[in-house]
């Protein structure tokens, strides 16, 4: 239904490509834009394929506003705030947008971002973003999803909190507006994500169900889940990206630092080249090690005309002899000549 593989920039994802790395950098600049610029180059020195900003301010997300439905999530990380004051730290200032996503291109990292209205879609198309994420949160923005859709860029979907409705109805909001370079990504809207709520088998489910490119937006501890991505079809990975995790921002609690990226990176780029293709060939190497497996061997001295025996003649390492699927066959045959012990069996010698 959709493409399999997707231009974002100068990289092709999807089918035959190797994963995107995205470090979302979200709010852990902590209204540092120096502090940001470091954690582009530290998402590059680990090798990110793409960082991943948010266009919004406090008052296109919500508004201010301290009644029971504006107030975060108790339990969770932000618990005590209402949702404003929280998006009012957290933000990433407008004017940061165009020197980041420079700093960025210097590195080789392309940059995308996250708009939550209209006026953050028209921003980011002035600065000609190559692609757009849409949060989980506004999976159900029928309105924003139409306007980037018809910008006709890919789109990549997280869906964290989305029933399967919710999916379907963005998916069938970008088929109308012509737009098929649509990624969905793994997501659990839990912040860290406890392991045993991850149910990452969903990426093999949203592959065959909506005929998309899948992935992981991650917010686990660690890169066991990422990895494991990989192994399910997952050719894209988003991380949040922090130099200190002990910093005080709004996401650094459940974000990576650079070495743990880094090591994430690595082990990612290895799973791609331990899945290999389905195919039964062999490799030259290994070609090479079949010397060493089974096969029909004298492993007792034969005289002329005497018979083999289980006793003179068994199946053992390395694999210059006869194969071992004529044992039962060579048994009460006899030898042409003596045959020291030792010798590959092979039909020229018995008889």
């Amino acid at each position: 239904m959709f493409n399999d593989s997707i231009k974002i920039g100068n990289k092709q994802v999807g089918k035959d490509n190797k994963v995107m790395i995205v470090a979302e950098l979200s709010g852990n600049h902590n209204g540092d834009y120096n502090r940001a610029v470091e954690i582009i180059h530290a998402a590059a020195e680990a090798g990110a394929d793409a960082v991943k900003l948010q266009t919004y301010t406090a008052d296109t997300i919500t508004i201010d506003c301290n009644k029971p439905w504006f107030m975060t999530s108790e339990g969770s990380l932000w618990e005590g705030r209402t949702l404003h004051d929280l998006y009012k730290e957290a933000y990433t200032p407008w004017e940061w947008h165009a020197g980041l996503m420079e700093e960025a291109h210097k590195l080789g990292l392309e940059c995308f971002s996250s708009p939550f209205d209209f006026t953050a879609v028209d921003y980011l198309e002035n600065l000609n973003v190559p692609a757009y994420k849409i949060a989980s949160f506004e999976i159900n923005d029928i309105p924003l999803i139409r306007k980037v859709a018809r910008l006709h860029k890919p789109i990549i979907f997280a869906t964290g909190i989305a029933y399967e409705e919710d999916i379907r109805l963005a998916l069938d909001t970008c088929i109308e507006e012509g737009n098929k370079d649509i990624i969905l990504l793994k997501c659990v809207s839990a912040y860290p994500t406890p392991y045993d709520m991850v149910n990452l088998r969903m990426m093999e489910d949203l592959a065959e169900k909506y005929g998309c490119i899948v992935g992981l937006s991650d917010h686990t501890p660690g890169s066991v889940v990422a990895t494991g991505s990989v192994v399910l079809g997952g050719k894209m990975i988003e991380k949040h990206l922090t130099l200190n995790r002990s910093a005080g921002g709004v996401d650094d609690a459940f974000s990576m630092e650079p070495a743990e990226f880094a090591e994430m990176v690595k082990n990612v780029r290895i799973m791609e080249m331990a899945l290999g293709q389905k195919e039964y060939a062999i490799s030259d190497k290994q070609a090479s090690e079949r010397r060493l497996s089974r096969s029909l061997f004298v492993v007792k001295d034969i005289k002329a005309g005497e018979k083999l025996t289980p006793e003179n003649v068994r199946s053992i390492r390395p694999g210059n002899g006869m194969h071992t699927k004529h044992y039962e066959e060579v048994l009460g045959m006899t030898a042409k000549s003596d045959i020291e012990k030792g010798t590959p069996l092979s039909w020229d010698i018995i008889e």
